[in-house]
């Protein structure tokens, strides 16, 4: 397998070489570059090709969320995963709108740094679950999952495959991991998100992931109580029963 190449991009030379030091202990990584500012960022992109850019929002000259943008359309293949102080629903709205495949804090654990580059590596978008409570809780003019009660309800008829696949997506996991966590083949894993997708009337992954957090999916296939468990959070969050989920 080959190894995951990434770019870090950081204006802090103490945070560059921690995140190479951390990455370059992995077996799967390699650091093919580092960036000191958003220009820079975008120029080492385009000659280094990497597979993931780990890109910090707040550096001098081009900023973080015209970066994403830049970063996406210059080199297409490259995942842009946000490492920010930053967890305001407005900036992390901003970066997913940008093209951003991710966003973590950068109180994230080394594990989850790893992990998650991982996962923006073979497709998935993950977001730190601190940051999807603020999503979850934020008002969106736009686009919205339908009625949290209502879905809980469907997802109470799935089978215990269905609500399996569910809680990963939820957790942040690509396709590929979660067949490999649940012994599935990958064909049989996309059958079942677009089944679950198509079921719940979503649009995409990344509401689906807010869902399972919002339901405090298991991976063990319990599903006991998600109704019940929906409604106490959007009251204890002060909002209606029927309260509507912000779309990323």
């Amino acid at each position: 397998m080959n190894a995951v190449r990434v770019l870090v991009a950081d204006d802090q030379p103490v945070i560059r070489a921690g995140l190479r030091a951390l990455l370059g202990a992995a077996d799967d990584m390699v650091v093919v570059g580092e960036a000191s500012d958003g220009a820079e960022a975008v120029s080492m992109a385009r000659e280094l090709a990497p597979d993931v850019v780990l890109l910090d929002l707040r550096m001098p000259g081009v900023g973080g969320i015209d970066v994403t943008i830049q970063l996406t359309r210059a080199t297409p293949s490259a995942r842009v995963l946000v490492l920010t102080n930053h967890d305001s629903a407005e900036t992390v709205v901003a970066a997913f709108e940008a093209g951003a495949s991710g966003l973590l804090l950068k109180t994230s654990s080394p594990r989850e740094i790893i992990s998650s580059v991982r996962s923006v590596a073979a497709g998935a978008s993950v977001l730190s679950y601190s940051v999807m409570k603020r999503l979850i809780s934020r008002p969106a003019p736009r686009a919205r999952l339908p009625e949290v009660a209502e879905l809980a309800a469907k997802v109470a008829s799935f089978g215990t495959g269905e609500v399996k696949v569910l809680a990963l997506v939820g957790a942040g996991m690509s396709n590929k991991e979660i067949a490999g966590a649940l012994h599935l083949s990958l064909t049989s894993v996309k059958t079942y998100v677009s089944r679950i997708l198509r079921r719940l009337g979503l649009d995409n992954r990344t509401q689906a992931a807010i869902l399972a957090y919002e339901l405090g999916l298991s991976v063990d296939g319990s599903v006991d109580g998600a109704i019940g468990g929906a409604t106490d959070r959007a009251v204890d969050r002060g909002e209606s029963a029927s309260s509507c989920l912000p779309l990323v």
